[in-house]
């Protein structure tokens, strides 16, 4: 099948819609984005793919709506929009074109429909409320701020919207393709992160050879004796804690409280570590010049945490 067209409604635009072409315009480059509700575009054809529009759902047709009385269900119940469609038949392939490793490509289309595209499609459907966010947050959801980039209603260009929905699937893309890089390089970070848990051994002090994100990797792992974490920057080295959980700031242990706020001598006086420069007063992440220093201010704040615990 040689796709020319992708197809979806004119008139106002969504996210829905939006996020969809983001996933298709990369499977079919060549193909031009017609936006119409005239019945011989939205009609299903070997050289199109209609989405959003067209009162039908047939993959094999290549016509992905939601709209209609018979509306598809995700296995759950909830419903989908054009864009869960888009990202149930296309999606795997979405992330081999953006070069996800092939180990990859079935987690990472799970967390992605889990993490985004559900809540694109609930949005869509009037099953979730922005507002769930809170109020101040309610107008700065990615749905909410890509339709934002509607004309208003008086703008008197014939192309303007148009113009607007190719100005928003701009900002789509970039967001879903940074979304898409950060799982990628979250599953790379894995396989680092687990090395360096097996180096540690029963230690409390993870050493990793570069900032990386590792807490999901720890819990993967149930390494629940680390505490602390080292890494080199571009010229220092960083100590941080570990936190509890990923919408929290709660650490399993803090840095010492006589630590937190100083910086360079001061610190090196308080910790009794030459090269301790930075301790934030949050107590959650320092500073220091070399490997030894960090190492050196990490096994100090372990004893501190292992004595507070045992006189719990």
């Amino acid at each position: 099948m040689t796709v020319s067209w992708l197809v979806t409604h004119s008139g106002g635009f969504h996210a829905d819609e939006l996020l969809s072409s983001v996933v298709l315009t990369r499977l079919f480059p060549e193909a031009q984005i017609v936006r119409s509700r005239d019945a011989g575009w939205i009609t299903p054809g070997p050289d199109r793919i209609v989405y959003d529009v067209g009162r039908a759902y047939d993959a094999a047709a290549g016509i992905f709506d939601h709209h209609q009385r018979d509306a598809p269900l995700r296995d759950d119940g909830q419903p989908f929009s054009s864009f869960g469609l888009i990202w149930r038949h296309f999606g795997q392939d979405y992330l081999r074109a953006l070069g996800v490793p092939e180990a990859d490509v079935a987690s990472i289309h799970r967390a992605f429909d889990a993490g985004f595209v559900l809540p694109v499609d609930m949005m869509d459907n009037g099953a979730l409320n922005p507002a769930v966010a809170g109020p101040l947050l309610a107008d700065l959801t990615l749905p909410v701020l890509l339709e934002t980039l509607k004309p208003v209603f008086d703008d008197p260009d014939p192309e303007a919207e148009t113009k607007g929905f190719h100005a928003a699937l701009a900002i789509a893309r970039a967001f879903v393709e940074a979304s898409i890089r950060r799982k990628a390089a979250k599953a790379r970070a894995e396989e680092v992160v687990m090395r360096a848990i097996a180096a540690a051994g029963a230690g409390r002090v993870l050493e990793l050879p570069q900032g990386m994100p590792f807490r999901a990797a720890i819990e993967k792992a149930g390494a629940d004796h680390l505490l602390f974490v080292i890494h080199p920057r571009e010229t220092d080295w960083a100590l941080t804690g570990i936190r509890v959980a990923d919408d929290g700031f709660a650490q399993r242990a803090d840095l010492p409280a006589h630590w937190a706020g100083l910086t360079d001598a001061a610190l090196e006086a308080a910790s009794g570590v030459p090269g301790a420069r930075f301790c934030h007063n949050g107590r959650f992440i320092a500073v220091a010049a070399t490997r030894d220093a960090a190492l050196a201010m990490a096994q100090l704040a372990v004893d501190e945490a292992e004595k507070a615990a045992s006189a719990a």
